[in-house]
Order: structure tokens, then C-alpha cells, then sequence
């Protein structure tokens, strides 16, 4: 596994973070690629965001967009959620939605890599961003193969991505 880490200033956009963008270039295979979150982001061949001010090809929940998909139809996966249940609030609070118990439960999560476990091809890949460094998970067939730390200084939490390989089908 490959350990890096370059630092960069803060940006509520992730893919515009300078070392965050040059890591899903670098690491991105051909084929098609999709992002659930994409916000403004078009680095995908596929993108979806559930806010519909964004030019994206679909504006549905990230898990009814995963399940739009045939199993291991996928190279490759950007992985950008929000990472607390406050930024989730305050994303779904500007399109006038509430924030229920199952939006922030743990299962949420859970229910969303099953679904990347499922329609990415074995041999390809996941490319997750966030707090912590657990990607997609062992669990569910994947292997780390790569982690980019960015640290932003001061009171900035760091961005971690992480990339996991599908080496087999789920467990």
C-alpha cells in the first residue's frame, strides 16, 4: 500500500483541493465512472447530486443512483459524501428536506458500499474521501491499495482518500 501526504489549503469542494484532483486523475482507469455526490464536479462519466442547481445526469438519492446500475458494471467509483451528519443537514436543509434517523444511521453507509461492492467490476476501484481511512472495507471484497493524506493546518480537519481495488466479489 502506498502512504502520501501533501499538504493543501481547505476547499468545500474536494476535487478542486490541487493534490485531491491530481490523485483521482493519476488514479482514475479508463471506463466508465460514476459519482453519486458530484456536486459541481464532472470528473465522472456518469454523475448525480440531489441538489438539481447542479448540471448533473441525475438528481436522485446516492442509493436509488447505485442501484441504477447492473452488478460489476463499474471501473471505477468517486466517493465524496458528506462526511457528518451536520454537513448531510445542511445540504439537505437547502433543498428543503429534513434529516431523518435513517439518513444519518450507520446502516446509511453501510447500505451505500454494499451497493458500490456491487456494481464495481472485480479489478476495479473506489476512490472514497473523508475523515477516516476505512473505504469501502475488506467485507466487501476490497483491498487498499493507496491512501493520500491532505492535511489543511490550523483547526481544518485533514482529507483522507482512499483507494480500494474490488479484488473479489463480497464475502
Amino acid at each position: 500500500m502506498k502512504i502520501d501526504r501533501v499538504w493543501a489549503m481547505p476547499n468545500k469542494h474536494t476535487f478542486d483541493i490541487k493534490p485531491i484532483r491530481e490523485l483521482i486523475i493519476e488514479e482514475i482507469p479508463p471506463g466508465i465512472t460514476i459519482d453519486p455526490f458530484a456536486n459541481k464536479q464532472k470528473l465522472a462519466s456518469i454523475t448525480n447530486d440531489l441538489d438539481p442547481q447542479y448540471n448533473t445526469d441525475h438528481h436522485l438519492e446516492a442509493l436509488d443512483f447505485l442501484k441504477i446500475f447492473e452488478t460489476e458494471s463499474v471501473d471505477c467509483a468517486l466517493f465524496d459524501p458528506p462526511y457528518t451528519p451536520r454537513q448531510l443537514s445542511e445540504c439537505y436543509k437547502k433543498l428543503g428536506r429534513s434529516v431523518t434517523f435513517q439518513d444519518t444511521d450507520a446502516s446509511y453507509w453501510s447500505n451505500l458500499k454494499k451497493e458500490l461492492s456491487r456494481i464495481v467490476k472485480p479489478g476495479g476501484i473506489v476512490i472514497s474521501f473523508g475523515w477516516n481511512s476505512g473505504g469501502v472495507g475488506k467485507v466487501n471484497g476490497f483491498k487498499i491499495t493507496r491512501i493520500r493524506l491532505v492535511p489543511h493546518g490550523g483547526v481544518h480537519n485533514d482529507t483522507i482518500c482512499v483507494i480500494d481495488k474490488k479484488v473479489q466479489s463480497k464475502l
